[in-house]
């Protein structure tokens, strides 16, 4: 059974699921639906990427831990981006990152989950344009959805996301819902605050 989960609130991801390795995080958004006017040409669709941070430490190490669109796995292979949605239309998951917790090496500690807004500022794009935001944690051996957190709050002139965090805490993990907007104008930026 999902447990549904506040900002800011921690869950266990191995207390119960016995033997849990890989994990898929799915994020997810729909568009808000916008009017161009009668002579106004209809808005650009929104571009939201998600990117997982592998952590150090709570630090950024090196850019190859930094798994987004433009760097699909981690050289360990143990997190894989599904690949780049463009529109966010459709139901489910936007954008998938697999995570094999078992065999994350022991330097890593923290895997922070990411999205932004994709030329948010060229566009005049934010996150005030979005709606039904999640992110989900669901157990790849028997696609059971472990816990999700639905972000509700408004984040108008927001860029980016710091939609949560997959961390280790003594010997077993756990995640934490963020769900903290910021100015962050690209991955770039955003990642400024791990270095």
């Amino acid at each position: 059974m999902s447990i549904s989960l506040q900002k800011g609130q921690k869950v266990s991801l191995s207390k119960d699921n016995a033997g849990l390795s890989k994990v898929v995080i799915g994020l997810g958004w729909d568009e808000v639906k916008r009017k161009g006017g009668f002579f106004s040409k209809k808005p650009d669709p929104i571009d939201c990427d998600a990117s997982a941070l592998l952590l150090q430490n709570g630090r950024l190490m090196d850019k190859m831990d930094i798994i987004y669109f433009g760097n699909l796995q981690h050289p360990t292979g143990t997190v894989q981006h599904m690949g780049d949605n463009l529109t966010g239309a459709g139901e489910g998951d936007d954008e998938q990152i697999v995570v094999d917790l078992a065999r994350i090496p022991a330097q890593y500690d923290r895997i922070v989950l990411v999205v932004n807004i994709y030329q948010a500022v060229q566009r005049r794009q934010h996150f005030g344009l979005i709606e039904n935001a999640f992110i989900r944690l669901v157990d790849a051996r028997n696609n059971n959805e472990m816990c999700r957190y639905n972000l509700s709050e408004d984040y108008s002139g927001m860029t980016a996301m710091i939609f949560g965090e997959v961390y280790r805490h003594n010997g077993e993990w756990k995640f934490n819902a963020i769900g903290q907007g910021t100015n962050d104008p690209g991955i770039g930026e955003l990642i400024k605050r791990y270095i």
